[in-house]
């Protein structure tokens, strides 16, 4: 079959709506059910925003993976590997060496010490409304912004699945996605949304390992088979085989690159979605198990990944996948076609749609938390709100922050939105992670010095995003007409992060702002064993 002939097929199983559709209604009847029956006991502020401490750590940490792996990983990554190889793959290791950072640091002192977010953890020994309003104001801007991507990345997934190519068809779909990730949220809580990334972590696991086994299969098993196949179908040839395709070709690219690369290390740490996760659990054994489970369920997902996309190169080929609808990102799905036929293509839409709603609802639900307990409890009713106000405010939240995320996704869409996700870790390393490794190890680490971290991360980060390639002066910036940008890497994180670490620390120093010793010892003596929480 011709590579033109292969393309057409393709396309015409991608756009089997009966079958796509009937697999991913079913996700959604079983999952809405399920979220149901167990968000039905939500009877106080500690089952809705945190389950009530009920889930074990093998359970979190399929939970924390199904949270952390988006549909840019699942298509996105993928598709890098399989258009440039190696260096595709580099994001696939930087996600999991991201974990460590939670292991070693942050997972057990951030359970010990707080309830429910993150600003329980930075308040805890600072002065309350300040910092919690920082921590609030931090959790919303990085979930909008990642929420964002989601949303808008659905009109380009239902383009490539469901053949839907109008801008209103487009919208329609990513307002069904936005209202189904609602009603997770206010009928199921985090014991609901906690099911759903359990299932949809479990279909996306067996969905890439039986891709990665077919795939092997076709090649006799042998890997050599695979790669060279796969650099022999190729435009770049046997360069994918080794680093530096992308990224090394010019010193700006290589900057860009190490930018990018702590950002998503260190960002994780620091991603308020995945901080709340460890409050789902009993107690600080649970939160590292958590965390050992989640490395490895993600690892398996990633080796799948690297096996994905470069099968995807060898049996569609590079010149195909970029002529597809969605480019890169059609990798996985044209791929789970010529190995599984429509069948196959249908699981894949399936999972691409799950993937996006269950990430979505997991950041959602966080949104709404972190400003009905940090903002509406703590704030305004000075820690004096009752049970039923706070949920009640929880879910107006979700409702709203659920038609933001519809309309910017709408908006956004058929914009370069990639960025978006990159901009969250980024805003995720330079605001929070400082601030939480200060609070935790410095005792002398004061409001003053949070609220300057804090703001100082958010604001230069902001600052240099819209300075940079990705909004102006670029082929695939967001306003590619202008050219006003003076910041001349994709990605902050190089300058943002150690903005905050330094802002954080001088601001400390500089002020005449005095911990309180009490309140720091019980932090302490909290953080290494739970006691008094």
């Amino acid at each position: 079959m011709s590579a033109a002939g292969g393309l057409v097929v393709a396309q015409e199983q991608a756009g089997n709506t009966a079958l796509n559709s009937v697999v991913f209604g079913a996700f959604v009847v079983v999952t809405l059910f399920v979220a149901y029956r167990v968000g039905s006991r939500n009877s106080s502020t500690a089952d809705y925003y945190a389950a009530g401490g009920a889930f074990t750590g093998v359970q979190n940490g399929i939970a924390l993976s199904g949270d952390f792996l988006s549909a840019a990983s699942f298509l996105g990554i993928a598709g890098a590997i399989a258009i440039h190889g190696y260096d595709g793959f580099l994001y696939s290791i930087g996600f999991l060496v991201a974990w460590l950072v939670n292991l070693l640091l942050i997972a057990e002192p951030v359970r010990n010490i707080g309830r429910f977010t993150m600003g329980d953890v930075l308040a805890f020994r600072m002065r309350q409304r300040p910092v919690r309003a920082a921590a609030a104001t931090s959790t919303l801007v990085i979930s909008l912004f990642y929420m964002l991507a989601q949303m808008a990345g659905a009109g380009a997934v239902v383009a490539l699945l469901l053949n839907v190519h109008s801008k209103g068809g487009q919208a329609l779909v990513i307002a069904v996605v936005g209202l189904v990730m609602i009603f997770y949220v206010l009928v199921g809580g985090m014991k609901g949304t906690t099911w759903v990334q359990i299932i949809k972590a479990a279909v996306l696991l067996l969905c890439v390992v039986l891709m990665t086994v077919f795939l092997l299969g076709k090649f006799g098993f042998s890997i050599t088979a695979l790669l060279e196949q796969a650099a022999a179908n190729n435009t770049k040839g046997e360069k994918i085989l080794a680093p530096g395709e992308q990224y090394g070709r010019t010193p700006i690219t290589t900057l860009d690159f190490i930018s990018l690369s702590l950002a998503l290390v260190l960002g994780a740490a620091g991603l308020p979605h995945v901080l709340m996760r460890f409050y789902t659990v009993p107690d600080a054994r649970q939160a590292r198990r958590s965390v050992v489970w989640a490395v490895g369920t993600m690892t398996v997902f990633y080796v799948a990944t690297l096996i994905i996309g470069y099968g995807a190169s060898a049996l569609v080929g590079s010149e195909r996948i970029l002529d597809a609808t969605g480019k890169e990102n059609a990798a996985a799905p044209l791929l789970a076609f010529e190995i599984g036929g429509t069948v196959l293509m249908g699981v894949v839409a399936a999972v691409a749609f799950a993937t996006i709603l269950a990430v979505v609802a997991g950041l959602t639900i966080t949104a709404s938390a972190s400003f009905a307990h940090d903002v509406y409890a703590n704030i305004l009713r000075r820690g004096k709100a009752d049970t039923r106000s706070e949920i009640r405010v929880a879910r107006l939240t979700a409702i709203v922050t659920g038609l933001l995320a519809i309309v910017g996704g709408i908006l956004a869409n058929g914009q370069n939105v990639a960025f978006l996700v990159a901009l969250a870790f980024a805003f995720a390393a330079s605001a929070n992670l400082s601030t939480l490794v200060y609070s935790l190890f410095w005792k002398r680490f004061n409001t003053t010095g949070t609220l300057w971290a804090m703001y100082g991360g958010l604001g230069s980060c902001l600052l240099l995003v819209a300075l940079s390639p990705v909004v102006s002066g670029a082929p695939t910036a967001i306003f590619p007409t202008v050219d006003f940008h003076l910041f001349p890497l994709t990605n902050p994180g190089i300058i943002s992060i150690p903005t905050s670490f330094i802002c954080g620390y001088l601001a400390t120093l500089l002020s005449h702002d005095s911990p309180n010793p009490t309140k720091t010892t019980e932090m302490e003596v909290r953080s290494l064993t739970g006691i008094g929480r």
